[in-house]
């Protein structure tokens, strides 16, 4: 039996910072996002992940990405990797990636996969094979992460698994390549599908949609009564993906952080398409959106 989540949840995890709180209190995420192809993914996702918290963000891509990243996020540490197959992010990159000093990784928007190209499914299925496992702290999985993990599962092969806490947030499409089940038969049951598969995955089970799912390992789940069909667009998942890493990073434990970033990211949505219309409104409109929502409930 599932849960719905409430304001009341979400403030009671996220408690007030501390009058002698200082960066390293809140974490560092290390965003591996964005390709030539999806330059704004990468961006959208840090920026949910600073506006939501995190001490410190560090974005890792190739440079058109970074060059970008400059302009729109000075707040931002950037980490220059070696360009691969379609202007993804190379896996000579990864020992420099493992170098990094993070809590937290976030793994997976606007990597690209084989809609460019067998090479750069190929590399980002090894950059998936690789970060993971070696990985100290906790992650999400995310996006190309998530179709990449698809093609491992495929294959026989297991779930990569930080050493941490997982966190996979896929749409109905995304679970569909990750199970083998049709989107129909995930939709026609997705809180018993997300709940099944968070157990058999160790990993908590985000199943984005109207309501959107979260299950934990240990039979949790709770279902998203915010958002509205505005964040049916590219990008939106994007910025969720940051705002989850971010709260991972604050301390959450990954099933209140996943539940928390989900409320928060509808109910941002829903003011964003009061404002401007769910046919006007953008992803990147939730974050100003998100700010009002922390001043106001004096966080």
């Amino acid at each position: 039996m599932s849960t719905e989540i409430t304001s009341e949840f979400v403030w009671h995890n996220i408690p007030p910072r501390p009058r002698d709180s200082h960066k390293g209190s809140f974490g560092t995420v290390l965003a591996v996002a964005g390709s030539a192809y999806y330059r704004g993914a990468a961006l959208l996702a840090a920026e949910g992940a600073l506006r939501t918290g995190a001490g410190i963000v560090t974005l890792a891509s190739v440079e058109p990405v970074l060059a970008a990243a400059v302009a729109r996020l000075p707040e931002c540490c950037l980490c220059p990797c070696v360009a691969g197959a379609e202007g993804g992010i190379s896996p000579e990159s990864i020992p420099q990636l493992q170098r990094q000093k993070a809590t937290v990784l976030l793994l997976g928007p606007g990597l690209g996969s084989t809609a460019q190209s067998t090479g750069r499914a190929a590399e980002t299925r090894t950059l998936v094979q690789k970060l993971l496992p070696g990985f100290a702290g906790s992650a999400v999985l995310d996006a190309d992460g998530l179709n990449a993990a698809a093609q491992l599962l495929a294959e026989g092969k297991t779930l990569p698994h930080p050493a941490g806490e997982l966190i996979v947030t896929p749409h109905p499409g995304e679970m569909a390549r990750l199970t083998g089940l049709s989107a129909a038969e995930i939709n026609a049951d997705r809180e018993e599908i997300a709940r099944q598969y968070a157990k058999k995955w160790n990993a908590v089970v985000v199943l984005k949609g109207c309501c959107t799912v979260v299950a934990a390992p240990d039979g949790r789940v709770c279902t998203n009564p915010t958002g509205n069909p505005g964040l049916a667009r590219g990008g939106s998942g994007d910025v969720l993906a940051g705002m989850t890493a971010a709260l991972l990073a604050c301390g959450l434990p990954a099933y209140e952080a996943a539940a928390c970033a989900v409320y928060l990211h509808g109910a941002a949505a829903d003011r964003a398409a009061a404002a401007l219309g769910e046919y006007g409104m953008l992803p990147h409109d939730i974050l100003s959106q998100l700010g009002r929502i922390f001043a106001e409930n004096h966080r």
